[in-house]
């Protein structure tokens, strides 16, 4: 298992991003955390095997229908374990 932590940046809070994220992460069985963060971007911390997150990085990319996302950024952390995949408030 691996975890990465990503940085949306663009078009992506109120547009039911972080809906969709974790809809997406549950269908591909990862576990983590997705939140807005003060500066109008969103940061998701995600724990799965490399090719269901590299499948979420290219979801992430595309994001929610009104989302427009400008760039996605990831770097490998510490791996983590969480329960499931969560919106963080």
């Amino acid at each position: 298992m691996t975890t990465i932590r990503i940085t949306i940046k663009g078009k992506v809070q109120g547009v039911f991003y972080r809906d969709s994220a974790k809809k997406q992460a549950d269908k591909l069985g990862l576990t983590g955390w997705i939140k807005n963060t003060s500066d109008g971007n969103v940061e998701a911390m995600v724990t799965g095997n490399n090719q269901e997150l590299d499948q979420f990085v290219q979801w992430c990319k595309l994001g929610s229908d009104r989302s427009k996302v400008e760039d996605v950024s990831f770097d490998t952390v510490d791996d983590i374990s969480f329960p499931d995949f969560s919106i963080v408030h």
